[in-house]
């Protein structure tokens, strides 16, 4: 009997564990990832996003940058679970500096949906599929109605998992992690119109799948994050948890994607990050490290963005953040990549913010 009380014990021990307070789920080591399904949905946690970045070619000469991201977000009201459907679409014409974005939040149902079999997300006419027979994904989205953006997406290099046995790390609370699955390199083909003009393009694409039940803990307000496509064919990705106290939290990581696919990770103390320029938001009057260097194992990096002013101002979520088109400069002064850079935090206390939702 005795034994049997102790198993009971612990198994209501690590079932507790494995949720939240308010039962979302909590990421956990050793978990066995199966596609197509895990491309989807995953209504058991709290959090989820489709995140797709990349930089475009137009056989004209022109060149664009752009952003396609669906989030799921899910919440409890007297007992039952509400999930709110929220979705980004944003433009850089790198030619003229101009960026177009726009917003949507839609409750699940008729007009947002998110497949739990495969990658199958929607919120009104935007959309982001996987075709399981050609392992294409497309996308369609519009922005304000001067965009339309048509997209294939080929897989370049296989999918990888960030974290330490599938659980990325985000700070020291068992709840501060994620399952963290990418695509870091996507051959990307469509068009891309802009008002009158139509553009047949060509590029590179970059997609995150992030889900989880908390990406913030106590103290933090914040974070920086970028990923790099490299023309050696590796793809760098790296976060930043900034602290309220001005310190950057342990958790923070670096990520090198070799050429063969393999995935090397590289704890906060040896690699650094430093500002090398801000742009400050004439809308809200956040001051944004825009112009960064990378520094890891005896290398270093530079991102330089096309355009300063790639805020997006939070219109629906009163979040604003800034989400750029970058070049990669080497050491020698040379474009030696592209990245995206993403800086979430400075236009308040992100994550007081986000309990406050």
């Amino acid at each position: 009997m005795k034994h049997w009380m102790l198993l009971f014990l612990s198994m209501t021990t690590l079932l507790h564990a494995q949720t939240t307070a308010d039962g979302f789920a909590i990421p956990q080591a050793g978990r066995v990832f199966v596609f197509p399904r895990d491309h989807g949905s995953h209504p058991e946690f709290r959090t989820e996003w489709w995140y797709v970045t990349g930089h475009l070619d137009a056989k004209d000469g022109g060149r664009f940058g752009f952003q396609v991201t669906f989030f799921r977000q899910a919440r409890r009201d007297d007992g039952k679970t509400l999930h709110l459907h929220l979705a980004h679409a944003a433009l850089l014409d790198a030619r003229t500096g101009r960026f177009v974005h726009e917003e949507r939040l839609n409750r699940e149902g008729w007009d947002a949906v998110s497949s739990e079999t495969t990658l199958a997300v929607r919120n009104g006419n935007w959309s982001l599929k996987l075709d399981e027979v050609t392992q294409r994904m497309h996308i369609a989205a519009t922005v304000k109605g001067e965009v339309l953006l048509r997209l294939d997406l080929e897989v370049v290099k296989p999918l990888v998992v960030f974290g330490k046995d599938g659980v990325s790390r985000k700070g020291a609370s068992a709840e501060a992690a994620s399952h963290y699955l990418t695509w870091p390199r996507l051959k990307t083909t469509g068009t891309v119109k802009l008002r009158a003009d139509e553009h047949a393009v060509s590029g590179e694409a970059w997609m995150d799948h992030e889900f989880s039940s908390s990406q913030l803990e106590a103290g933090q307000v914040g974070w920086d994050w970028a990923a790099l496509q490299l023309k050696d064919g590796r793809e760098v990705m790296v976060y930043r948890m900034r602290r309220k106290d001005g310190t950057l939290d342990k958790a923070s990581t670096l990520a090198v994607v070799e050429r063969d696919g393999k995935v090397r990770h590289l704890s906060s103390d040896v690699f650094a990050w430093e500002v090398l320029g801000t742009w400050k938001s004439p809308r809200n009057g956040a001051e944004y490290p825009i112009r960064v260097r990378i520094r890891f194992e005896g290398t270093w990096f530079e991102l330089k963005p096309l355009a300063e002013d790639q805020e997006q101002d939070g219109g629906i979520t009163r979040l604003p953040y800034w989400e750029g088109a970058c070049d990669v400069i080497d050491s020698g002064g040379q474009v030696a990549g592209r990245a995206f850079l993403e800086l979430a935090g400075y236009a308040g206390d992100l994550a007081g913010h986000l309990r406050a939702k």
